[in-house]
């Protein structure tokens, strides 16, 4: 059912249309009706009133959500005894969480994150090298408007695809834009595109976001045009002054071997550490800390041991000596 609200209409002299009203018209009326200035205010007529479609009009300005919601808070606002400035402040307030809320989860879908991770879900227990407050920079729109880059290295299973990630969701909160791509995807994405003439087309997407997370660098094998692909992203990147996040399990100064080619390979991770930072993170795997295989060995459990010269085992039945 749609409820409507009766809004005054202004009033109008006699004779005269809205638009030809003269400003003194309101007065000289009063004096034709014998009303007096003092008398003016409480005896003239009350105005009258038109219905007006809530629902129509919040619909032509595209507000769906205050269209939903209104109804709610005029029920509010009634039962709590609001005045106007009460209702309008959470009437409009109530729109603006809305829209951040779907633009966040717009642009996290558009990322294309493999899964959504933030920074607060993440257990710096065991990092000894890599703390909270060290990403803290990461973590603010500077980051993004200084277009600042990240490299996040070391062994499988440490975080570094949960901090890129959480480092991409912030910069989403912060107002900017963000994309997720495996170094593979991406290398052979744009081998592919250079093949069929579709190069520059293909590279705008991966130059377009505030933010660029390219994920494990240097797991996988890639092709002999691997360093010359990635080149081209980070260069354009670089001069447009817009940030990338990378993790790999290898230090930069060894993606000259994974890339191919030694030169290009300085020239891109010269690029990315100009307005970067580079973090290791060590401690457990994170996947496997439960089995306590990254622990190292105990003073008890080498002295458990039996010592020997040689490195010869002890043989499994011993021989007679006589």
């Amino acid at each position: 059912m749609t409820r409507s609200v009766r809004i005054p209409s202004p009033l109008v002299a006699p004779g005269l249309s809205p638009r030809r009203q003269s400003p003194r018209s309101a007065h000289q009326q009063g004096q034709h009706l014998g009303v007096r200035d003092g008398e003016r205010e409480h005896d003239a007529t009350p105005p009258t009133v038109r219905e007006v479609d809530i629902d129509g009009l919040l619909k032509r300005l595209h507000l769906a959500n205050a269209r939903r919601a209104w109804r709610d808070l005029v029920r509010r606002a009634e039962e709590e005894r609001w005045n106007f400035h009460d209702f309008l402040s959470v009437f409009v307030a109530e729109e603006v969480a809305h829209r951040q809320q779907t633009r966040v989860q717009r642009l996290s879908h558009r990322a294309a994150f493999p899964f959504l991770k933030t920074i607060d879900d993440f257990d710096f227990t065991y990092q000894t090298t890599v703390k909270l407050s060290l990403l803290g920079s990461a973590l603010s729109p500077d980051f993004v408007t200084d277009g600042r880059s990240l490299v996040l290295h070391g062994k499988p299973g440490r975080g570094k695809t949960h901090l890129a990630i959480a480092v991409a969701y912030r910069a989403i909160l912060n107002g900017f834009d963000a994309r997720f791509v495996t170094a593979a995807e991406l290398i052979d994405d744009l081998s592919a595109a250079a093949r069929d003439g579709r190069f520059a087309d293909t590279l705008a997407p991966y130059v377009a976001p505030d933010v660029l997370v390219v994920d494990e660098v240097g797991y996988l094998t890639y092709g002999t045009d691997a360093a010359n692909m990635l080149y081209h992203v980070v260069n354009d990147r670089h001069r447009l002054r817009r940030s990338m996040v990378f993790t790999s399990n290898k230090h930069p100064t060894a993606w000259g071997t994974v890339l191919h080619d030694d030169d290009l390979a300085a020239a891109i991770v010269d690029r990315i550490l100009e307005r970067g930072r580079l973090l290791h993170l060590d401690g457990p795997s994170i996947r496997t800390k439960h089995l306590g295989l990254d622990a190292p060995p105990t003073a008890e459990a080498v002295s458990a041991q039996p010592a020997r010269i040689s490195g010869i085992n002890k043989p499994e039945f011993l021989e007679p000596t006589r």
